[in-house]
């Protein structure tokens, strides 16, 4: 009986040959995008980083209930008072009215600024319907809107404004509020 001994090379060559003959057009598709690759786990490298020194704040959960013990301001509108809840952080700001199922009548709340720039706002988990009025520096409405709930359609200011106001929808038109009017009692 004849036993054949296999050596590193005759073991070798049928797999040379199985992956010349059967695999080379998956080896080309696999070599090619082998660039892609380098470039995808880069950018997902770069992300993971990002994320792991992101400031707490930034990496917090969603919200998904309404924000509550926020400062409040007077702030007048001819002879109406305004019982307007002050976001003036970042995250306070961004939470705003969401998920709130209701709005007492002459309240609100006033987004503060750091600095006078075009702000844009969203109605994202937002339940009421709202209006709103971008505010300048010295108190004068610059523009006004209406915002639908539950709606990711941008709504801005015509041009920079360091506060916006948002009421119950329609406060405004049925108190005679209006662009050009100045508000008092704004926050410095």
């Amino acid at each position: 009986m004849l036993i054949r001994s296999i050596t590193p090379r005759t073991r070798a060559l049928p797999r040379r040959l199985l992956a010349s003959h059967f695999f080379s057009p998956l080896h080309g598709a696999i070599r090619a995008s082998l660039p892609r690759l380098a470039g995808l786990l880069a950018i997902a490298s770069a992300l993971w980083v990002t994320a792991a020194i992101a400031p707490a704040h930034a990496r917090s959960p969603a919200p998904t209930t309404p924000q509550t013990g926020l400062p409040v301001a007077a702030l007048t509108a001819g002879i109406h008072v305004i019982h307007a809840e002050i976001a003036a952080t970042e995250e306070t700001r961004r939470t705003g009215l969401m998920f709130r199922e209701r709005l007492p009548d002459n309240d609100g709340m006033l987004f503060v600024f750091d600095e006078p720039d075009v702000q844009c706002f969203w109605m994202r988990n937002t339940l009421l319907p709202l209006s709103i009025a971008f505010v300048a520096d010295d108190g004068t409405i610059v523009n006004m809107a209406d915002m639908a709930p539950q709606t990711d359609t941008p709504h801005c200011s015509e041009q920079p404004v360091r506060y916006a106001l948002e009421m119950a929808q329609g406060w405004f038109d049925e108190h005679g509020v209006q662009a050009g009017q100045k508000l008092g009692g704004m926050p410095k």
